[in-house]
């Protein structure tokens, strides 16, 4: 017998792929329901590259894919006739790391040690935020510098981001971001990005205990260098996949504008979510938004409502696509 699924790529290696069987409500029930197998793609999409991790796919596999022990299906561990036949429509690709369908990246900075760098910080936000990834500030390292943390957690917050500041002396936000994953998660993908330093290893072995093995191994495969970003993996946070999946995606601390092609000047504006109650209200169609008379976000920046770090990551920003060719 033939068996047709949907589920998530969470792995590959070597022209094979990792694949969550989904447990959906509205699916027929089949053996491997819910299991972990792998697959080989058919067609074109063996091509490299054309089948990312975090893609939703059509599995096919028959009786053969599968043994029985007490009465339950476990899958071959070479994937004998498992085979992923079409990707399923994508949220988002993203090329550096390659992956696909990421719905939250948590972005991560510290108070101090190392100070961050908020034009950083922003990239990676209107990067996420153009492919309809929701961004969530996290500020480690709280008791270096408390008045410092606060002031981070503040202004995103008032950009219209959730925001937390933790630290050994801030135990209501750890809790506060674990009633958020838990809240928002839900069978969806998650991201953990930042630099070197920021405490981004501590605070997933805080969130997430029985990941304490991979997220070691996330660590040493950063550490190892420049390509450690051609490989993205998924841990479930469940043992169902109904949890969510954290990505392993050391990629997220390298972006690079010049060298890859996101977007446009012309969508910037969009991408800083505080400037859109005022995009369309300036005094001239063609408003650049960088000096002219007459801006409403330069305005708003005036008066108090629009951060000028903000601001400034904007200008930053719109020099590099300024100078970005079109072919």
């Amino acid at each position: 017998m033939t068996y047709q699924c949907i589920g998530r790529v969470i792995g590959s290696v070597g022209g094979r792929f990792t694949v969550y069987l989904h447990r959906e409500e509205d699916e027929k029930a089949h053996p491997l329901m819910g299991k972990t197998v792998v697959a080989q793609a058919r067609g074109v999409l063996r091509r490299k590259g054309e089948l990312l991790v975090g893609d939703l796919v059509e599995v096919s596999y028959d009786d053969s894919s599968f043994s029985l022990a007490d009465g339950e299906a476990i899958p071959s561990p070479d994937g004998t006739a498992i085979a992923v036949e079409r990707i399923c429509e994508r949220k988002n690709a993203l090329i550096r790391p390659p992956m696909a369908n990421l719905d939250l990246l948590f972005v991560t900075l510290a108070a101090a040690s190392p100070d961050p760098v908020l034009e950083t910080v922003d990239k990676l936000i209107s990067i996420a935020e153009f492919h309809g990834i929701e961004p969530v500030l996290v500020i480690t390292k709280r008791e270096l510098a408390p008045e410092a943390a606060d002031a981070y957690k503040t202004l995103y917050a008032r950009a219209g981001f959730s925001a937390f500041a933790l630290g050994r002396d801030c135990a209501d936000d750890l809790d506060a971001l674990s009633a958020y994953i838990k809240e928002n998660l839900g069978g969806r993908i998650a991201a953990f990005s930042g630099a070197s330093g920021v405490g981004k290893s501590t605070l997933l072995n805080r969130l997430f205990p029985s990941l304490s093995l991979e997220t070691g191994e996330i660590s040493r495969r950063i550490e190892r260098g420049k390509n450690t970003t051609r490989r993205v993996e998924l841990y479930p946070l469940s043992e169902t996949g109904e949890g969510g999946f954290l990505a392993d995606t050391p990629g997220f601390t390298m972006l690079d504008f010049e060298r890859f092609d996101f977007f446009d000047k012309e969508d910037l504006p969009e991408t800083f979510r505080e400037f859109r109650p005022y995009i369309g209200e300036c005094r001239f169609t063609k408003c650049s938004h960088t000096k002219e008379q007459g801006c409403a976000i330069l305005d708003a920046m005036h008066r108090g409502d629009i951060s000028p770090s903000r601001h400034q990551s904007f200008l930053s920003l719109y020099e590099v696509l300024k100078k970005k060719t079109k072919w």
